[in-house]
């Protein structure tokens, strides 16, 4: 028999707390993932599998925490992009680490209830200016949400999805900000058809996701789709209801990324004026028969 003389590699294990939207890739059956991109506060990895979300972000503490990361008590370790690693099982392989989620943080908290006309009436001027500011695509997105025009919020959509440069495409951002907003505040404000429209949109914006756009960005849109989002985007809802302040809670969702919180901010606002126009008008015959 041959005894192989190399020593094993030694692993570092840790622990950190995971977005629940991660839970059923993270537990499933252990899949090969790489390396997607690398930054000094987050690692993307791609992961082969079918499930949603398919890029999982490995973060610390100073990244944005979004709707498919798992936040790491360590430091990230040194990889590079195509680096090999593996899912599933209830841990991450990554190079020498391997990371197992024992917290967990819910990416979709549902809102209060809210009667819509005690929402606020618009967001603040958002700075940086959105990437898409002034886009027909925009305008026509607007202007169909807020009539209720299903074909018209089809064809806005997908002319939107993967409109843009970057990670996250200012269209997707834009898309996402909106589909959580007419998700939760929806909802909350007890307006079914901004609801309706959610569903619509989010299978719009899914379908042919991954062909579209970038991967991450893919990932986010099927996250918004469900109504999970950051911690920047909720706290924005949050004081839409009057739970707390609008001011602050905008700045501060407006700092992430190049555009990615302005984006994402017109996206709430473009959400916010079409359930307020949607509570006021009447229901449909059609869709008030359907329900």
């Amino acid at each position: 028999m041959t005894v192989s003389t190399h020593p094993r590699r030694a692993r570092t294990h840790v622990t950190g707390a995971a977005s629940a939207a991660v839970r059923p890739v993270l537990e499933s059956p252990r899949r090969r993932a790489r390396v997607l991109a690398a930054f000094p506060t987050g690692i993307y990895l791609e992961v082969r599998t079918d499930l949603e979300p398919s890029v999982i972000a490995i973060i610390t503490g100073e990244a944005t925490r979004l709707p498919n990361s798992v936040l790491l008590a360590a430091d990230l370790p040194h990889v590079t992009v195509g680096d090999d690693a593996s899912v599933g099982e209830g841990t991450i392989e990554l190079g020498r680490l391997s990371l197992r989620a024992r917290r967990w943080w819910d990416p979709a908290p549902p809102l209060a209830p809210v009667d819509p006309v005690r929402l606020a009436v618009s967001l603040d001027p958002v700075r940086p200016a959105p990437g898409l500011a002034g886009h027909q695509a925009i305008e026509l997105l607007a202007e169909s949400c807020a009539r209720g025009w299903l074909l018209g919020v089809v064809t806005a959509a997908e002319q939107l999805v993967g409109l843009g440069p970057g990670l996250t495409p200012s269209g997707d951002d834009v898309l996402a900000g909106l589909l959580v907003t007419l998700r939760h505040l929806g909802k909350s404000a007890g307006v079914e058809r901004a609801v309706w429209l959610a569903d619509w949109l989010a299978a719009t914006v899914t379908y042919d996701a991954r062909t579209r756009t970038t991967p991450i960005s893919a990932t986010l849109l099927h996250c918004a789709a469900r109504g999970e989002s950051c911690p920047e985007v909720t706290g924005v809802l949050r004081a839409l209801t009057g739970r707390g302040a609008l001011e602050p809670a905008v700045s501060r969702l407006c700092r992430l990324g190049h555009t990615s919180g302005a984006d994402l901010a017109q996206g709430v606002g473009i959400g916010l004026a079409t359930i307020r126009a949607l509570a006021a008008a009447p229901v449909p015959p059609a869709l008030a028969g359907a329900r």
